[in-house]
């Protein structure tokens, strides 16, 4: 039987989850009921609010706290550092309003990729991107508020209970016996890594992160997770909308793992003539009259100028100088994306040049630290060889 940990807030849903726990049991599950309430309880759990609170850094303070907002924030630290202490969780499944989904979804996100996670919330029909953020969390709409049982409520809550202990006991798919790979890759580079991936599939199980923000973000938690065997990260175009403002930014932490795990690493500047934004009239005011090429009705890149390609080349080569690992970094000195060549909309030598010569004379080098230049575009066959060829040097 799957140890199902199914959380609420069991002062405003207990007779949820007092539901839930006898529907898990039906389905053939084990439930363990966790409470992260504020207040005293309305049904039996397992795992007492205070239990689950002694794990906050100040302690169980915020327990019956006048200040709703400040308990609800320090609940969901506490369970996310709970969560991160018990090895018995087989499947969790969570209840919840705004509140508890915030709290139950901290905790989740700690939880390993592949490890069933289910939450019922009245959020889930909305943009749901801060409660999954990079985990593969499952959302699923409660159609009325979770205030009582009812004839919807029953139905949904009762599809819930079944759904978690039935992917609680599929287990894992046969895996291929290969070890996994990341790659990073947008549009523009799509040539380069496809033409990576057919080289180095036989050997590698090849994992393409699509570097939209939340994709670089899920592959360096992957690399923490010490998950990956080794990192082709093609594409670093988020780095221009961190430092730049754009919407597709992985964050501050972006290279963070690389340096945290030192996995092998072969890196490249991928897209990086380029800051997303969404529709055209979404572009920031300080932006008017730049370059721009409208991608698709609802995305539009902004060309970086010299300066801004100075900025960030410095930025990763700063990173990049905090990763003892091997790393390689491999520069094409013809181009950096589809745009980004010989009759294109972003063709700029200049700007390139800015980006190249800041990166390499920042870098430093080391016997396990290495930067070459490469006189073809990121798309041309004689670059993803040499990427394939760098990284089998490194990663075996």
């Amino acid at each position: 039987m799957g140890r199902i940990f199914v959380v609420g807030t069991a002062d405003t849903k207990g007779e949820e989850l007092a539901y839930l726990r006898a529907a898990v049991a039906e389905a053939g599950g084990a439930p363990i009921v966790v409470d992260v309430g504020i207040r005293p309880p309305r049904c039996t759990v397992d795992v007492a609010r205070g239990e689950v609170a002694a794990h906050h850094p100040a302690g169980a303070h915020f327990l019956g706290s006048t200040d709703r907002g400040e308990a609800v924030a320090a609940m969901g630290e506490a369970f996310a550092r709970f969560v991160s202490t018990r090895g018995d969780i087989d499947a969790m499944l969570g209840i919840g309003g705004s509140g508890g989904t915030f709290i139950v979804t901290k905790g989740m996100q700690s939880l390993r990729i592949g490890l069933p996670k289910l939450m019922v919330s009245t959020l889930a029909a909305g943009d749901v991107g801060r409660y999954v953020d990079v985990a593969d969390i499952s959302m699923m709409p409660s159609v009325t508020d979770l205030a009582g049982l009812n004839n919807i409520s029953r139905i949904v809550l009762r599809n819930a209970a079944f759904g978690i202990v039935g992917m609680a006991g599929a287990g894992p798919p046969a895996g291929t016996g290969k070890p996994p790979i990341a790659l990073t890759m947008f549009g523009v580079t799509t040539r380069c890594v496809t033409a990576v991936t057919e080289q180095l599939r036989d050997r590698f199980d090849c994992i393409v992160f699509h570097a939209t923000g939340i994709g670089g973000r899920a592959m360096e938690k992957l690399a923490d997770s010490a998950f990956l065997h080794g990192v082709i990260d093609v594409t670093t175009t988020e780095v221009c909308d961190h430092l730049l403002g754009g919407v597709l930014s992985a964050g501050a932490d972006r290279l963070g793992a690389i340096a945290r795990t030192r996995v092998p690493y072969v890196g490249s500047v991928g897209a990086l003539d380029m800051v997303n934004f969404w529709a055209i009239d979404t572009v920031p005011a300080q932006y008017a009259g730049r370059k721009f090429h409208r991608h698709n009705p609802q995305v539009t890149l902004m060309r970086t100028t010299a300066a801004e390609s100075r900025q960030i080349g410095l930025w990763i080569a700063e990173k990049l100088n905090r990763c003892d690992g091997p790393v390689r970094f491999l520069i094409p000195e013809e181009g950096i994306s589809a745009l980004d060549a010989p009759g294109q909309p972003f063709h700029d030598p200049i700007a390139d040049a800015a980006l190249f010569e800041a990166i390499e004379q920042t870098l430093r080098r080391t016997r396990d630290r290495r930067l070459d230049r490469i006189a073809c575009h990121i798309n041309d066959p004689e670059f993803s060889n040499a990427l394939v060829q760098n990284f089998l040097e490194i990663a075996g």
